[in-house]
């Protein structure tokens, strides 16, 4: 089962949702980048699907800095990518503190905007490698002006990639996805792009009936614990 852990970082106490396996380690670790939900129930479930697969799983709260915005697009607008990278390499910093995990193997993934900042940390935390990035938009945005867009550092990224994409998506569109697969190949970075008709955004979203899409999100799912399995 999940827990939920508490960790400062730049003055503010994050929560993190962590789950690890049965078995003495180490383990691989995989950071998990929360949607625009933040760290509910979606998240919490992919944490500990992934604690049953072999893998630590560490979900860290981005949303901490401000006091919870009602309004999604004012929540997102409060973030800043700094703050997300800062975030991000403090969830890797606490997990390796309780639980066996192998400084080695550390990936990455995300759903939404969870797929925005799964790249985003990618591209700027050098201990990450392979990296899953599920439907994430504005990519190529920057949050905040806080420097290059998570598009622009794509040329960092040190692992494998395994893109999950809705055709029925907008944001981002089939165009966008096209776009950013073409920056992965171009700079000979190992990418892997699934695409799924009939499905938009959020397909994987159980708490999204209207959304959720259960033949994409089961084979999807699939794909993502073998890429994982084989690349960690």
């Amino acid at each position: 089962m999940a827990r939920y852990d508490t960790v400062e970082v730049e003055g503010s106490a994050m929560r993190l949702c962590l789950a690890a396996p049965a078995a003495p380690g180490p383990h691989p670790l995989v950071v998990v980048m929360c949607h625009i939900e933040g760290l509910d129930g979606f998240t919490e479930d992919r944490v500990e699907r992934l604690a049953g697969a072999g893998f630590v799983a560490v979900a860290p709260d981005v949303f901490h800095h401000h006091a919870w915005i009602e309004a999604r697009d004012a929540r997102r607008a409060s973030l800043r990518d700094r703050r997300i990278v800062n975030d991000i390499r403090a969830g890797i910093a606490h997990a390796r503190a309780v639980h066996a995990v192998d400084a080695a193997r550390i990936a990455i993934l995300g759903h939404c905007m969870g797929g925005r900042t799964a790249l985003l940390g990618a591209g700027n935390v050098p201990e990450i490698g392979p990296l899953v990035m599920y439907y994430g938009g504005r990519t190529m945005l920057s949050w905040g002006e806080d420097g290059p867009t998570p598009f622009q550092t794509i040329a960092r990224v040190r692992g494998p990639v395994l893109g999950i994409f809705g055709n029925d998506d907008s944001e981002p569109s089939p165009a966008d996805v096209d776009r950013i697969e073409a920056e992965f190949v171009r700079h000979g970075i190992d990418c892997e792009f699934h695409r799924y008709g009939g499905a938009g955004h959020a397909f994987q979203n159980f708490l999204s009936p209207q959304r959720y899409r259960a033949g994409p999100a089961e084979q999807s799912w699939a794909l993502t614990l073998a890429f994982l399995a084989r690349c960690l």
